[in-house]
């Protein structure tokens, strides 16, 4: 009776393209408790699909796509792609794991096994500048300013790498951003909260600032960051001063541009004295935001040990990559 409730699904599915669960229920006569498990059953076949957010639900077949030739990735692999690949569909859908990877090499005319097993020898060229679980960009720092203000200076992941395109916590993040989603920084926080309390413990932090966003977004990743952190830590007062037209950073192709727009528009407010300070960014493009608030925190407190950037991400090269988020 299931696979024949199943098949019904599909097969009207296919007759009038995409419908809401309110009309599959009427058409099945059946409940909607029996209808979301059936059709949960299908979704994770890949046999059928959905696209938008309630209370607009709509669910429709796939477009049947040519087979891929027949493949055999091997478990490594497989785990490998299952726990580091992150594909979102032009309607929006999030594939996560092989599924999406399949997805992906199917849109683009790729083989699978070939391509999974550059994809592993890809990402393993960009995991050789993870020490200890992070990246450091101090070097890129002192290359970019004549006068650095943070001691150290590191991110999670990088945004994006070659071929590939943004690696599964650079997608976590923009999307994060661009929909404002409070279930996407969930995730994007479970994926990022470990490593944080490891350098809150590492270098004795005693105050953390988060740094400012400049577009006023209804949900502020930021915002919703340091809530869902948690951490028992004094919070530094970092304000971003609102102007008739906010410029955000990424607009800004000139290094002058974007160390005069954080200069003139980052205001550190907290005094006394810490310990060491860990200061909190969503991405790094030049650092500019990022020093110039540590030269800030060194005018106006008592820092004895030292002033960290920790960002969600951040470029391989150049300042100027990062211009989405």
């Amino acid at each position: 009776m299931k696979t024949d409730t199943r098949e019904r699904i599909i097969t009207i599915l296919t007759e009038k393209g995409r419908i809401t669960a309110k009309e599959l229920v009427n058409l099945l006569n059946i409940s909607r408790q029996g209808l979301f498990l059936q059709i949960a059953k299908l979704m994770r076949t890949g046999q059928i699909a959905k696209v938008g957010k309630p209370p607009r639900v709509y669910y429709y077949v796939p477009e049947t796509k040519e087979a891929h030739q027949e493949f055999v990735l091997d478990k490594r692999t497989i785990d490998f792609v299952n726990e580091r690949y992150l594909y979102v569909t032009p309607l929006g859908e999030k594939l996560e794991g092989l599924r999406g990877f399949e997805e992906w090499c199917s849109r683009t005319n790729q083989q699978v096994v070939k391509t999974a097993n550059e994809y592993v020898l890809t990402q393993r060229k960009y995991d050789k500048w993870l020490k200890g679980g992070t990246i450091s960009g101090m070097d890129k720092l002192r290359k970019t300013f004549p006068k650095v203000y943070l001691d150290e200076l590191y991110y999670l992941g990088f945004y994006s790498i070659e071929r590939f395109g943004k690696t599964k916590l650079g997608q976590l993040l923009l999307y994060a951003k661009q929909n404002q989603s409070r279930e996407i920084i969930r995730e994007l926080i479970v994926n990022t909260r470990d490593r944080v309390v490891h350098f809150i413990k590492k270098y004795n932090i005693t105050g953390v600032g988060f740094i400012p966003p400049t577009v006023r977004r209804e949900v502020q990743l930021m915002k919703e960051l340091e809530s869902d952190l948690g951490l028992s830590l004094p919070t530094l007062k970092i304000y971003k001063i609102r102007s008739e037209l906010m410029v955000p950073q990424k607009t800004l192709s000139s290094l002058v541009d974007r160390v005069e727009n954080a200069a003139k528009t980052i205001i550190v407010e907290s005094h006394g004295e810490q310990d060491s300070v860990l200061l909190i960014d969503d991405a790094v493009g030049s650092g500019a935001t990022l020093n110039e608030t540590a030269r800030q925190i060194r005018d106006k407190m008592r820092v004895k040990g030292k002033i960290i950037g920790l960002a969600i991400v951040g470029s391989y090269k150049g300042y100027d990559v990062i211009s989405e988020v």
